[in-house]
């Protein structure tokens, strides 16, 4: 093997994979560049919601690669992974291609985890990319228009009960976001919004029991002063997910209780991805309790070093870091780091990537900015932060512009019809 041509081949154009292919090209990186990945187009995944609403347009939230990388010496190929041989350096493609690797990133993040309750994948609308922003809005608007001409109240309530399961931050986010939204287009087909109901249910007891007080008491107001005030059901496990109702049982009781929707939107939990699970060569104590793969301070495989790591789909030995976008983007450019100080035969470097606020969407035009946990922005403000701060991890200077420019447009002559909070 010739490692002067082999390329640096990039698994997964999410936060990770895309930040080490673009910050590596923007360095003149001495080998080819590959970035794979199964889709054409980069999920930004922090603001789907505000796709949602409509607050943003798809070129914003779901640019195309090629015009991500267009200019730059990546070569970008759209296919699914189908094995990784650690051992021979090679990745296969389903399409029948593969290529060997001088150095592999894998940064193919996480699937969605059902805590294998019965009927959730099957029935729970998951909430991770475009497309499922597409088919929940369409079910959405579906049910909503149904419930403007059902004559039977039982119905109707059952068409305008939306339970969010999971309240974490992508619970919280999903829940504000629609009791905000839905009463405009309720209102729109006639219909009352007051009979609207918005349940964002979790097993924990309290929400945001890891996260500062104030931000906690600011995150439960929020959410009770939307335009239509969300639910909590708190201290309850989800049994079941069926087409028509969520069967679920209170911590402090035996009886199974049912709440009757037609839209269980599932925020809650994840799973290593399958090509991850499919990494056999990696051995049992060189992975987590979960079985995820474990990574040494500078993102190598522990038995593979010439394999960089990170994101959701990897776990960095002695030292846990949430699944968000500001530690993936960070933990991107560190990898982009290694590979261009081995490139140059120099040693590598522990990446310190590390959380620099909290950002929660709480509605139409609110957010609460928590940064550093001394400075607590909240409202209007603080959507402005958390907007402004997403929209400079866009990737490429260009694209950054474009999304700003666009939508800080919006923001100023307030072109969209919904009403600011």
């Amino acid at each position: 093997m010739n490692n002067s041509t082999t390329p640096t081949v990039i698994v997964g154009g999410g936060f990770v994979g895309l930040f080490t292919a673009l910050y590596l090209s923007h360095h003149n990186y001495s080998d080819p560049i590959i970035l794979i990945d199964s889709t054409e187009r980069f999920v930004f995944k922090p603001l789907l919601y505000e796709y949602l609403s409509g607050e943003m347009y798809d070129k914003q939230v779901l640019p195309q690669y090629k015009e991500l990388l267009k200019g730059t010496k990546v070569a970008f190929v759209q296919g699914k992974v189908t094995d990784i041989d650690l051992e021979q350096r090679q990745v296969e493609l389903a399409s029948g291609l593969h290529y060997n690797y001088r150095y592999l990133v894998l940064g193919v993040g996480s699937s969605q985890g059902y805590f294998g309750t019965k009927g959730a994948e099957e029935n729970a609308f998951p909430f991770r990319s475009g497309a499922d922003t597409v088919k929940l809005e369409r079910h959405i608007r579906q049910c909503l228009q149904q419930a403007s001409q059902t004559e039977s109240q039982a119905e109707r309530r059952k068409l305008l009960t939306f339970a969010v399961v999971g309240a974490g931050h992508s619970g919280i986010e999903t829940a504000a976001t629609l009791a905000d939204l839905l009463p405009h287009w309720y209102a729109s087909l006639g219909g009352n919004s007051e009979d609207i109901r918005i349940v964002l249910m979790d097993f924990v007891t309290e929400i945001l029991a890891k996260d500062d007080v104030h931000l906690q008491e600011t995150v439960q107001s929020a959410l009770k002063n939307r335009t239509i005030p969300v639910e909590l059901l708190l201290g309850a496990k989800v049994a079941a997910v069926d087409s028509d109702h969520v069967q679920y049982q209170l911590v402090d009781r035996d009886e199974t209780e049912t709440l009757s929707t037609k839209t269980a939107i599932w925020t809650a939990g994840i799973a290593n991805n399958p090509l991850i699970e499919s990494l056999t060569q990696i051995k049992d104590e060189s992975k987590d309790e979960h079985g995820s793969p474990l990574v040494t301070s500078t993102l190598q495989l522990v038995d593979f070093p010439e394999v960089f790591a990170a994101g959701d789909c990897a776990t960095v030995k002695d030292h846990s870091l949430p699944p968000v976008a500001q530690i993936a983007y960070q933990q991107g450019k560190g990898i982009a780091d290694n590979l261009i100080a081995l490139s140059k035969n120099k040693e590598t470097h522990s990446i310190d990537a590390n959380m620099r606020g909290t950002l929660i969407k709480l509605g139409l035009n609110d957010a609460v900015a928590n940064l550093f946990d001394k400075i607590l922005v909240q409202g209007r403000s603080g959507n402005l932060i958390r907007n402004q701060t997403y929209l400079n991890m866009l990737p490429t200077p260009m694209h950054n512009f474009k999304a700003s420019s666009e939508w800080l447009t919006d923001e100023i002559f307030n072109r969209h019809h919904h009403s600011s909070k």
